[in-house]
């Protein structure tokens, strides 16, 4: 048995027997046209072990706190969905340009008070960040919480996780990738503007 079938085995195992916040019931397992209906939607793969997680052991309703959200479609106990959030999230930061929202990094579980944990679904490991707006400032809002998805499960089972051991004085590394992650997006909408403008100015341009 692989690494990951053992974790999937414990996860499996901790889902059957404990449920988070407002999950009546462990909810079954996504099947294979729902996770590419997602992945279609979200424009990117998920990684291998998330798919996994969502395969097999439930579609949401396991995992710390208030457990994973739902893949594509919302669940009995009214959680939005992964695939929901992430649009919307996407959608909020074009309308906000103050507040971009990284491609490829999405929201897997909500700890409450506007705060998610997240899969950089672009990364190798599939890092586990921590998104906490409440400071007001997008530059302070984003942490590494487990440097991959396999960590953050072990911290789950192992009852280890920061959400475990309340530590005032815990301080999370912050996310440095976010400017780099959301900067091209905003340098291509720019230059498009700005090829417009000069564009529109050119054809306004008397001889």
């Amino acid at each position: 048995m692989t690494e990951n079938e053992q974790l999937l085995a414990r996860v499996a195992a901790k889902a059957a027997t404990t449920r988070p916040w407002g999950w009546p019931s462990l909810p079954d397992p996504a099947d294979a046209a729902t996770l590419a209906r997602a992945e279609s939607a979200l424009g990117f793969r998920l990684p291998p072990l998330l798919a996994d997680l969502y395969l097999r052991t439930g579609d949401g309703g396991f995992g710390p706190e208030y457990g994973l959200l739902p893949l594509l479609d919302s669940a009995p106990a009214g959680e939005p969905s992964a695939v929901s959030q992430y649009l919307a999230q996407r959608r909020s930061g074009q309308e906000d340009p103050e507040w971009p929202w990284p491609e490829g990094v999405l929201p897997i579980s909500h700890w409450g008070c506007g705060m998610y944990a997240c899969v950089d679904c672009h990364s190798p490991q599939a890092t586990v960040l921590l998104f906490e707006p409440n400071p007001g400032d997008p530059d302070q809002a984003w942490f590494i919480d487990a440097p991959g998805l396999t960590d953050w499960l072990n911290a789950w089972l192992d009852g280890t996780g920061w959400y475990d051991v309340p530590d005032e004085g815990l301080e999370m590394a912050p996310w440095t990738e976010f400017r780099i992650r959301v900067a091209p997006a905003q340098e291509r909408e720019q230059g498009l503007g700005t090829g417009r403008d000069q564009a529109q100015g050119a054809a306004g341009a008397t001889p």
